[in-house]
Formats: structure tokens, sequence, C-alpha cells
């Protein structure tokens, strides 16, 4: 079980580094460069994909971390 739960881990590590960056828009509210807060920017294709992974490895590192803690 500990090794599902380092391989999962892992994986979150990586596809979340693997994501671009949604933070581009809050950080140049900061600065002044406000033109694409307000934009309605939905996933699509690839980062749908790599956000709906980031999920499911979420969830799944969540519950082995319950049925661990429970065994």
């Amino acid at each position: 079980m500990t090794a599902i739960l380092l391989i999962l881990s892992i994986l979150l590590i990586i596809v979340s580094l693997l994501q671009s960056g949604k933070a581009e828009a809050a950080s140049s509210a900061l600065t002044g460069g406000n033109d694409r807060l307000f934009s309605n920017r939905k996933e699509r294709g690839g980062e749908l994909f790599m956000s709906r992974l980031t999920f499911c490895l979420g969830l799944a590192f969540y519950v082995v971390c319950i049925i661990m803690n429970y065994l």
C-alpha cells in the first residue's frame, strides 16, 4: 500500500508541474496589467485532460491515505 501511495504522489507532483500557469492573470492584476483578468478562459484539449488527471490522482491519493489510516 505504501508503494501505491509513493507512485501516486510522484505522479501527482509531475502532472501538477506540467499544467499551464493559471495564476498569470492574478499576478498581472497586482502589477497593473488587468487586461486579461476577467477574460473567460475555458480549458480545452490538453489543459482539460491535465486538469481532470490531476483531480483523479488527487482523489486517488486521498482515498489511499484514508484506507491506510484504517488498516
